[in-house]
């Protein structure tokens, strides 16, 4: 892929370091903190920080009962003066890099944990379904239904029938992930996946089938952000942002949800940083289902509106392929654990332009974008961002 150059950056001296996925579990019957407190740990070990130092905390989960970060602070013995807690489901780590980076940028703390997971139990699940959004109840709940399935079956179908995308389609993102999930050692899926495979699994909420649907687990994800200079003091390489965007309850005219947040800032992303989507060395989307993967294809500017099954066709998406995406194998593959699959397509996309992505290296990779997407109600996901990063290699 070409490249182009730029000087601009809206987080001058700011870079995001010492990526840390704590290794995800199908099930668990530890409690959240712990897996969040598994990732600080291994943030201050990995990083050399002293606890001390830490002056800023970003959190995000949905199994932490009635704690909030504030309890948190308690519970891991951090005392900061810079506190969020984000609750945007999967745009939420795409949140927590601007906040704590407009944090650091203004001197209102030095360094930053930014830090989501989740543990996986019956227990949680039930009450995760339970208490899922207002609207869903509302809408899904009289026909029997729970959780983001019902709902993400009615918004694929109006997608596919609108573009004319075939699950075949669809079956190719899901096929490729699984093949890079296979050089993760971290991925929770550990055997090939055939497309005959997908095409024939059985039936969730059509046109939903088994190996559309993440598979919920118990881990976290985390990493540092502080000055670059900090980082450089402490012998620390940092991803740089060149830019980023966010956006909430975008095109309220969609009936049923057709474009993502992403489409109504995308030409700033790509100003901020002096770039083209053709310069990106690969890609991280955030992968609830495969059709959402399409969606931002299109709408980070990839291919056109419509296109994306075209795109799909034309493009490898494997590791080594002509468009790496997902290159952990993401959460169709990889699993999702809970708020931390906000963080999985950012940690990897800092390894990648750091080059410290072992296994799932992308052979050169400068230049990488991250995209996040979260908070379904009924007939849309309200939240969407994208980051794009280099490591100046």
């Amino acid at each position: 892929m070409k490249h182009s150059t730029s000087n601009r950056r809206p987080y001058e001296n700011v870079v995001i370091t010492t990526p840390v996925t704590v290794p995800y579990e199908r099930f668990s019957n530890k409690t959240a903190h712990w897996w969040i407190g598994r990732a600080v740990r291994a943030l201050l070990d990995d990083s050399g920080i002293d606890k001390a130092d830490i002056d800023g905390f970003c959190l995000s989960s949905f199994t932490l009962g009635s704690d909030a970060a504030i309890g948190l602070t308690e519970h891991l013995g951090l005392s900061v003066r810079w506190l969020d807690h984000i609750p945007l489901g999967g745009a939420s780590g795409i949140s927590a890099i601007r906040r704590a980076a407009r944090a650091v940028e203004a001197r209102d703390c030095d360094v930053v944990v930014c830090v989501a997971g989740d543990t996986n139990h019956t227990d949680s699940f039930r009450q995760t379904l339970s208490n899922f959004s207002r609207f869903s109840q509302d809408a899904a709940y009289p026909y029997g239904a729970g959780g983001a399935n019902a709902s993400f079956g009615m918004i694929a179908r109006h997608y596919m029938k609108t573009f004319g995308v075939k699950r075949e389609d669809l079956g190719q993102i899901a096929v490729s992930q699984r093949q890079n999930a296979l050089r993760n050692p971290n991925a929770l899926m550990k055997k090939p996946l055939t497309l005959d495979q997908y095409m024939n699994a059985r039936p969730i909420s059509d046109p939903i089938h088994l190996f559309d649907c993440v598979m919920p687990c118990a881990g976290a994800e985390a990493f540092l952000i502080m000055r670059e200079e900090t980082a450089a003091a402490s012998g620390l390489a940092g991803a740089k942002i060149l830019g980023t965007i966010e956006r909430h309850n975008v095109r309220t005219d969609d009936v049923v949800q057709s474009h993502g947040g992403w489409i109504a800032d995308i030409d700033d992303l790509y100003a901020m940083a002096g770039l083209k989507p053709d310069d990106m060395d690969f890609l991280q989307t955030y992968d609830d289902y495969p059709f959402i993967v399409m969606m931002q294809f299109e709408d980070l500017g990839f291919c056109k509106k419509g296109e994306g099954a075209e795109f799909v066709r034309s493009h490898d998406l494997k590791i080594d392929g002509d468009f790496p995406h997902n290159t952990t194998g993401g959460q169709l593959s990889s699993g999702q654990a809970g708020a931390g699959g906000a963080y999985i397509g950012l940690t990897e996309a800092v390894r990648q332009v750091l080059g410290t992505a072992g296994p799932t290296q992308v052979k050169d990779a400068r230049v990488g974008l991250a995209s996040g997407f979260g908070m379904i109600n009924y007939a849309r996901g309200l939240s969407s961002g994208a980051v794009i990063l280099t490591g100046d290699r």
